[in-house]
């Protein structure tokens, strides 16, 4: 079973259907407080999708939000829920640029703009997550990203000369295969891009003129993912509208967006904590243009912003004086401190008054080990194992369940699940190969090892392909399609002596395999020998 079970019952709360109320009624400001641990990740997921357009959830820090928007992944899918980051890898003043969440910024400019178009429905709504360092950041206005953005639609007629003159004015670079953001490729009536405004890539596949098809790609196998009718190629607009206008996050908005706000004081200080720090300099009392002139905003102006925003505040206190207030009565999971007996004691105390307990968990083997725990403790546990966990366990009162998560169980470290915009261990791949040169030692996972031969072009069925020649023992040649670049690898070796190149298909490399794999077996053996020696 899964968070179903949790959401149906969180659904039943009477000040769900107070606030989905509240969300569609005329009041501006509102206020939740009680919710404790990943409640209001629940409660916040059952509303979203009851008022349609777009909801911007803004958390007191980079881990709180990135956390509250894994668990609203887990509890709602990961369609229609963005991460909005800083463009920075610490904060602004540090001026160190995170080019993976150039990518989620530029992501979520998009969604924006899309939903801006887009006649609304029940099922129309946009999820966006972010925090104060990212909301210091200006973006490009609206209207200069609609201009500076390449559309391409299915089947209608413009030309790849076209399309290269317009990346060239965005600054993109040609190269043999496109492996990050701001790379584009042209081979015959193939155009591959690479979007600041996605994470994998776009094959565009012409008939003359005419957009045949459109495809998502995985960088690393070359092979596509998911076709498309109409795509939005973006600039980095991070650099190229550097002198253009820029506004707040919050003016780019649509304006009957809802935003949802963990303690705004605090996270207003912080934004003007990050201004201050900055740049000083710019702060002049005879500069009387520098918040205009400036590309961050301040927290005062974030608030001034803010106000005119439906907002529903949740925490310990609210800033705006609310029209609605909703209380919950939840607590945080207990801390157990890897005392099973004291968490049956907790389970039985909850489960004779009534309250149903729920123990979350990824791991399936982590529920049967609580249930051989509880086993040998001989009591009389009862818990519904759910499949998916959260960030936080809590307690609701008002319904009466419990909702226990087993990294807080087994007090182990639980990871965030947030998209990082850029598949590293691919592109870093690809990368390393087209920066080889001829008679660089590469590695090929069935041939082993060999010299690199360049980039070739070959007639296959009759159509041309991209091509990696690789030179053996003897000249013998093999050519690796770019459908299977994730078998080569760069040669890395311990000293500067040159590796023994193989033969092709020769009975040393398969030899080396084999061997390879029999000690894998052999270790694997006596591991189990050993646990079953132990257990006995």
């Amino acid at each position: 079973m899964a968070l179903e079970e949790i959401i149906r019952e969180t659904e039943k709360h009477p000040n769900c259907s107070l606030l989905i109320q509240h969300l569609n009624s005329a009041t501006r400001k509102g206020f939740i407080k009680g919710l404790s641990g990943s409640s209001r990740s629940l409660v916040s997921a059952c509303a979203v999708s009851k008022y349609k357009g777009c909801h911007l959830f803004v958390l007191p820090d980079n881990d709180e939000a990135a956390y509250f928007y894994s668990d609203l992944g887990s509890i709602l899918g990961e369609k229609d829920i963005l991460f909005f980051p800083s463009s920075y890898k610490r904060s602004i003043q540090y001026r160190l640029i995170e080019d993976s969440n150039i990518i989620l910024r530029n992501e979520v400019l998009n969604a924006v703009g899309n939903l801006r178009k887009e006649p609304l429905t029940e099922d129309n709504y946009l999820m966006i997550v972010t925090y104060p360092e990212a909301l210091v950041e200006k973006v490009v206005t609206h209207q200069k990203l609609q201009k500076n953005t390449l559309l391409l639609t299915k089947g209608e007629q413009i030309g790849i000369e076209f399309i290269e003159e317009i990346l060239h004015e965005y600054k993109f670079e040609r190269s043999d295969f496109v492996y990050e953001p701001g790379q584009y490729a042209i081979r015959g009536g193939i155009v591959d891009i690479f979007s600041y405004a996605n994470k994998e890539p776009y094959r565009i596949d012409f008939f003359g003129d005419e957009v045949e098809s459109i495809r998502s790609f995985n960088i690393e196998t070359q092979l596509s993912d998911r076709q498309f009718d109409k795509i939005a190629i973006l600039p980095n607009v991070q650099k190229f509208a550097i002198n253009e206008m820029k506004e707040s996050f919050l003016e780019f908005l649509p304006s009957n967006s809802l935003v949802w706000i963990s303690d705004i004081k605090y996270i207003s200080d912080k934004i003007n904590d990050v201004f201050e720090n900055t740049d000083p300099a710019l702060l002049s009392e005879n500069n009387i243009n520098w918040e205009k002139d400036l590309n961050i905003i301040t927290g005062h102006y974030f608030i001034e912003k803010l106000s005119e925003f439906k907002t529903i505040e949740f925490g310990n206190r609210s800033f705006f004086s609310p029209e609605n207030q909703l209380a919950f009565n939840t607590s945080r999971q207990p801390s157990f401190n890897k005392n099973f007996n004291l968490l049956a004691d907790t389970l039985i105390k909850y489960q004779s008054d009534g309250y149903i307990n729920y123990i979350l968990s990824d791991n399936e083997k982590q529920i049967d080990r609580l249930k051989a725990i509880f086993q040998e403790i001989n009591r009389d546990i009862r818990f519904i194992p759910l499949f998916k966990t959260l960030h936080e366990g809590y307690v609701d009162h008002d319904l009466k369940f419990c909702c226990f998560t087993d990294h807080e169980i087994f007090e182990r470290y639980h990871k965030y699940k947030l998209d990082s915009g850029s598949p590293h261990r691919a592109s870093l791949s690809l990368k390393e190969i087209t920066e080889l040169h001829p008679g660089d030692y590469v590695v090929h996972i069935d041939h082993g090892i060999g010299r690199f031969g360049g980039l070739e072009k070959i007639e296959i069925n009759g159509k041309l392909q991209e091509t990696i020649r690789l030179i053996y023992q003897d000249k013998d040649t093999l050519y690796v399609s770019i459908h299977s670049l994730h078998k080569i690898s760069k040669y890395k070796g311990k000293d500067d002596q040159p590796p023994k190149i193989y033969k092709l298909g020769s009975a040393a490399w398969q030899k080396l395999k084999q061997t390879t794999k029999k000690k894998i077996k052999d270790i694997a053996k006596d591991l189990i020998a050993l646990y079953a020696k132990r257990k006995t």
